[in-house]
């Protein structure tokens, strides 16, 4: 079930995103989904990606800030209400969803929806008690 996520905090300056992307990309490391928050003077840098060490090494030596964290990733029907589904299953539970960003492909038929959760343990246990479809590594690593 656990799958990591790196945040990569970044300056908001021209050239900074394409920075990190290349240094990753420049040692095989393929992103698998990513989100970016942003304030005037940084971003932040969510990431799935194939190899989370090979990552954090590249991104560092390149002067980034890097973070790992737990997420929990579902697949959610891609159709209207989908994820409310899977909201109100932690709604019911009192959990509150911190952030979280989507994903699709076409190997799957789902939506693909990363949940980075106040109380990961009680999110995962909710979840999992519902019928929810969590993903692990290797499943993304598949799609």
């Amino acid at each position: 079930m656990n799958v990591k996520q790196l945040s990569v905090f970044l300056e908001n300056k021209e050239g900074k995103l394409k920075k990190a992307v290349n240094a990753m990309s420049q040692k095989g490391v393929n992103i698998r989904a990513l989100s970016i928050a942003d304030s005037s003077k940084y971003g932040i840098l969510r990431l799935i990606v194939s190899d989370n060490e090979t990552a954090k090494e590249a991104l560092q030596a390149e002067k980034f800030t890097v973070k790992e964290t737990d997420v929990i990733v579902v697949g959610v029907k891609d159709e209207p209400n989908g994820l409310n589904t899977i909201l109100e299953i932690l709604e019911k539970e009192s959990i509150n969803v911190e952030y979280l960003y989507a994903f699709v492909s076409t190997k799957v038929d789902e939506a693909i929806v990363v949940f980075k959760i106040e109380d990961y343990e009680a999110g995962v246990k909710a979840l999992e008690d519902a019928g929810a479809t969590l993903l692990t590594k290797e499943d993304l690593d598949e799609i």
